[in-house]
């Protein structure tokens, strides 16, 4: 018998388990997959740590979790500032005025926030129905074609048109030469890559890889008092109301003989006539310096029952759906569910850390 049977060994398993072997309590924690680490997992290549399932940048402005995970590695300096590149023109990202400059050859805020008013003004949108005009009201038509359009939808797999306008909302605007992608306090990769932190959070607990959970439960249905469940809710409970929706993503990753493929880490293909969404080129993460490189095309794709569900469509039809999941949850009082598949909610790195620990200080208090 365990304490807990936390089932996925990512970093909302692996943060709630190591509070709660800090507590004395017994924990086996079981994955799916052949590695831990979940989505966050690095795997060294030619002595390059490559982040196996897309990039993961650490941005924070907790100090409290920001000192939380230098516990468990060193971090470095990286700043995420992405590239765009769309035909054969390249643009800063998030959209600054290096990105204005780019684009209409002028030098000063007043400059690039009379063409935008201009041409937000032209277009006449009062209450923005869809994504489409939402973005076109926030930065007009030139940034909306160039770097949103097609970008947008090759990651959702739908028109502009057909999506909600709250997906993009907050889009940033800055009137400053400043390509830093996040506004937050801290922010690096740590160096060596993020497994190590798993491996550590981990320490003290058994772990079973290969094992999902659907399989283990038939035969080991009372291995535990209780269980903290990270994978998808909807799975937990057979789809009975239905599956929820989700974004997958696939990856292509090859080595190349080269010291250096594309000068950053992340570049953006905004244009819809290509087929992949952004290259990642991993080793500019810990700023490598050795004779090869390693990148990964990333792919948006339709996700299916069996596939890898990535990123939640947070609309309407799927929150409702959500809620009703959550209700049938207060049915199963001896499982918590949590992460961005048990809570069916897009999280940040900080922000899957905070809520682990403050469910487990409410779970282990």
């Amino acid at each position: 018998m365990y304490d807990y049977l936390i089932v996925g060994a990512g970093l909302f398993g692996a943060v709630f388990a190591n509070e709660a072997t800090k507590k004395s309590k017994k924990c086996l924690v079981i994955d799916k997959r052949n590695h831990i680490a979940g989505n966050i997992y690095t795997k060294n290549e030619e002595g390059i740590n490559v982040h196996v399932y897309g990039a993961h940048i650490f941005h924070t402005s907790d100090d409290e979790i920001w000192e939380y995970v230098n516990r468990f590695a060193r971090f470095n300096n990286y700043i995420n500032s992405p590239v765009a590149i769309y035909n054969d023109e390249v643009y800063n990202l998030p959209f600054n005025m290096n990105t204005f400059s780019r684009m209409w050859g002028i030098k000063t805020p007043a400059e690039a926030r009379k063409i935008i008013d201009s041409q937000i003004g032209n277009l006449n949108i009062t209450e923005p129905k869809n994504l489409e005009e939402q973005a076109l009201k926030l930065v007009g038509k030139d940034v909306y074609e160039k770097l949103i359009k097609g970008y947008t939808e090759k990651q959702w797999g739908r028109p502009c048109s057909e999506l909600p306008p709250f997906i993009i909302k907050r889009l940033p605007l800055r009137f400053t030469y400043d390509n830093n992608y996040f506004n937050d306090k801290y922010q690096g990769i740590p160096i060596g890559g993020y497994t190590q932190i798993i491996e550590k959070l981990l320490e003290g607990s058994e772990v079973k890889l290969n094992t999902a959970y659907s399989d283990f439960i038939k035969n080991n249905g009372q291995v535990a008092e209780k269980i903290v469940y990270t994978g998808m809710i909807d799975e937990f409970f057979g789809y009975c109301y239905g599956p929820l929706e989700y974004r997958s993503v696939r990856f292509e990753t090859e080595k190349l003989d080269t010291d250096n493929y594309q000068g950053n880490a992340v570049v953006n293909y905004t244009s819809s006539s290509v087929p992949y969404t952004r290259i990642i080129e991993h080793k500019h993460f810990e700023f490598g310096t050795g004779p090869k490189t390693v990148i990964s095309r990333e792919y948006s794709q339709e996700w299916n029952v069996g596939s890898e569900p990535y990123y939640p469509i947070n609309n309407e039809k799927n929150n409702t759906l959500y809620e009703k999941y959550k209700t049938k949850s207060q049915e199963c009082p001896n499982v918590i569910f949590g992460g961005r598949l048990g809570m069916y909610k897009y999280f940040d790195m900080d922000k899957v850390i905070r809520c682990a620990l403050d469910i487990a200080k409410k779970e282990l208090s």
